[in-house]
């Protein structure tokens, strides 16, 4: 894993990038940036690993499903949140950003319709290239992620952890984003990595 390569690549695909050796340290620079914003937060075990929701909500109007009922209603309030945070399942050293999602609430929240979007992500979800980043989001991201959901999935409750391409109704891997370059829609895209092993 080469961390400056990472590093290089996403600020040459138009992504400002910031990088943290600590989770603590990622959460004092997020929470000290955002002000009287309203924020959306997608799904992220990353995000919750950082602790960072109280801390946000002190200063700024948070909507999070993972924290608020209707789970609805908050997934559709982050759509038109001037600030939206999530993680990726996967950040490939040429510069891409993958993420898969069953709803498409995440994915497509990421996409437009905001100030800025920023991917909180650990050193651990780093690949070599494109193909296998794609890999690691299919294979590992998306598996840990079902089985974390208690999906009745052939990833979830298979022995072998990888994705078995299923068709199963409780399928979590329906679309998938790949960010090439920064969206022109969004003015802001900002990577924070973190030296550590967070989220999936």
């Amino acid at each position: 894993m080469d961390i400056q390569k990472t590093i290089q690549n996403l600020q040459k695909h138009g992504f400002t990038v910031s990088y943290f050796k600590t989770g603590a340290e990622a959460a004092s620079h997020l929470v000290s940036q955002l002000h009287g914003k309203t924020i959306g937060i997608g799904g992220s075990v990353t995000i919750d690993q950082l602790g960072i929701y109280d801390q946000l909500t002190k200063d700024n109007t948070v909507f999070w499903h993972w924290k608020q009922q209707p789970a609805k209603e908050v997934r559709t309030s982050s759509l038109s949140a001037q600030v939206y945070l999530t993680s990726a399942n996967a950040v490939a050293q040429s510069g891409e950003i993958i993420n898969i999602d069953g709803s498409g609430n995440r994915i497509s929240a990421s996409l437009y319709n905001h100030e800025k979007v920023i991917f909180i992500v650990g050193t651990n979800k780093i690949a070599d290239d494109y193909d296998s980043a794609m890999w690691r989001a299919r294979n590992i991201a998306a598996p840990l992620n079902a089985r974390r959901l208690h999906r009745k999935t052939p990833c979830a409750m298979g022995k072998e952890l990888k994705c078995y391409d299923c068709d199963s109704p409780e399928r979590i891997c329906n679309g998938i984003s790949v960010l090439l370059r920064r969206m022109s829609g969004i003015p802001q895209m900002e990577v924070i990595l973190i030296d550590e092993d967070l989220g999936y």
